[in-house]
């Protein structure tokens, strides 16, 4: 057992058992403090790692909408949880086709992880950067051109269980070995919503994000005061789902109570639930797959095979794996926010 599973298992003893948001915004906030978890030898791999592509056609997104609503000559640029500063530099870089997008452009990372922050830092050298735990520590004093990709899977979630008539919180308790087991209060209160049934076959079961909400409707306020586009992609369902917490480990699924703080724990994101909370003019969710398309990746990717021969299997493979409904393509929707009268963003349907 781990030092930070010993504190857990301490706490539980002294507190009681840990309502699921609690368990897993400690999990999380110590497991991305203490490491990069991307890549080959880490636990999971993002659209970002996995092709140049997604970024520039996100980066090309921004300036596209910037650019119809007026060019404003200063705007915040923000990404939520940029892992390890992919997204952001192959952004930027598609950016640059247009000078005054960049020079408009104060870029801040929300990011609490010191490992990720000294890894975007050597990734986006030659561009002022800003940090931020929250967003709420950034300006609202300009557009906001935001992007979240794979952020609000990882902010902690409560989960209902219905049995009957009767509602219980799901909790993590200690077993008699102290292992971590789960433990189902009834509880004397669910939201309404929650009353009806979630999708089919899993009817019992209801699950509420209340941080991401939180973050949905401070972008939202941000959006309606001053204009601008939020682009929010990640894995989940149009409307209300039920059990989908999980952990990652190796590229792999794993027990989310056998290594706590070790692993990656998420759940599906509701993008019903987050529009609703950002109280914007939404667009989508469209899948990933078709975001995608609708910018033109087959056209980028076609350019770049055309330049670089060498590496336009690679490129492929890539681009395959975002947009192929088997894999990414469908699982991963693409949600935009944007003020009353901003345009529609490119990819969207009008």
């Amino acid at each position: 057992m781990t030092d930070f599973a010993r504190h857990l298992g301490g706490l539980i003893r002294h507190d009681g058992p840990l309502r699921l948001d609690r368990f897993m915004a400690l999990a999380n906030g110590h497991y991305y403090a203490t490491r990069d978890p991307l890549g080959a030898r880490g636990d999971f791999t993002t659209a970002p790692e996995i092709s140049q592509l997604f970024g520039e056609m996100i980066g090309l997104a921004l300036v596209d909408h910037w650019q119809r609503a007026g060019a404003p000559a200063a705007i915040r640029l923000v990404e939520l949880g940029p892992g390890r500063g992919t997204l952001m530099a192959d952004l930027l870089r598609a950016a640059a086709i247009r000078p005054a997008f960049l020079e408009a452009a104060r870029i801040a990372l929300v990011e609490t992880s010191p490992a990720l922050r000294n890894v975007q830092a050597r990734a986006l050298v030659g561009h002022d950067l800003e940090w931020a735990d929250t967003l709420d520590a950034v300006p609202a004093d300009a557009p906001l051109y935001l992007v979240a990709n794979e952020f609000f899977d990882a902010l902690p979630i409560r989960q209902f269980r219905r049995a009957g008539e009767t509602w219980t919180e799901r909790h993590v308790a200690l077993g008699p070995d102290d292992s971590f087991v789960w433990a189902d209060i009834p509880t004397p209160f669910a939201p309404p919503s929650f009353t009806e049934a979630a999708s089919p076959g899993d009817a019992a079961t209801r699950e509420r994000n209340e941080p991401a909400e939180r973050i949905a409707a401070e972008i939202g306020a941000r959006l309606n005061t001053h204009g601008g586009l939020a682009l929010l992609i990640d894995y989940g369902y149009a409307e209300g789902h039920g059990d989908s917490f999980q952990a990652m480990k190796a590229h792999a699924y794993a027990d989310p109570l056998r290594q706590p703080g070790e692993a990656d724990l998420t759940a599906h994101v509701d993008f019903a639930a987050l529009a609703r909370a950002a109280g914007a003019r939404r667009h989508g969710p469209i899948t990933q797959g078709a975001l995608l398309a609708g910018l033109g990746i087959e056209t980028r990717f076609q350019a770049l095979a055309r330049a670089r021969p060498d590496h336009a299997e690679t490129l492929h493979a890539g681009v395959q794996r975002l947009v192929d409904p088997a894999r990414m393509g469908t699982l991963f929707k693409a949600l935009a926010l944007t003020g009353a009268s901003g345009p529609t963003p490119a990819g969207f349907p009008p």
